[in-house]
């Protein structure tokens, strides 16, 4: 895998590629330069995350032909005060509405986020309290 950085400023806004020449912003904190411009790096960390367990959750749940009408995924995390200030606790929260049997989707986020989430696995191995909770049609299973 491959991606690359170019510097598109004289501050520290930066577009990032991807394989698929795939284009994203990336700007940081004003305390550094930054203006606004981009996704911080820290944001993009918890963005992986969440792209890569719901990925695999769509992926899982459509297999098992339950009816997604709606989905979001809603991340906080605590980082610590010392630099760096890596996070040491991540809380997703997955919201679905739609035709879904909740233990279908309780196991399917189990196998998204503990099993095939690469993402997660990354941030465990160093030290990371990762939680989940999930919520379908406006009720927290």
């Amino acid at each position: 895998m491959n991606v690359e950085l170019k510097r598109k400023n004289d501050a520290v806004h930066f577009e990032g590629t991807g394989m698929g020449n795939i284009t994203v912003q990336i700007d940081g904190s004003p305390e550094i330069g930054g203006q606004g411009l981009g996704v911080r790096p820290m944001e993009m960390v918890l963005m992986a995350l969440g792209s890569c367990s719901s990925l695999d959750l769509v992926s899982i749940l459509k297999k098992q032909r339950q009816v997604i009408d709606d989905f979001t995924v809603s991340i906080n995390a605590e980082r610590r005060e010392q630099i760096p200030t890596v996070f040491t606790k991540i809380h997703l929260l997955f919201k679905l509405t739609g035709t879904l049997d909740a233990q279908k989707v309780a196991k399917a986020a189990e196998l998204a986020v503990k099993k095939y989430c690469s993402v997660h696995d990354m941030l465990e191995a160093g030290g990371v309290e990762i939680t989940y909770s999930i919520e379908i049609n406006g009720n927290v299973i």
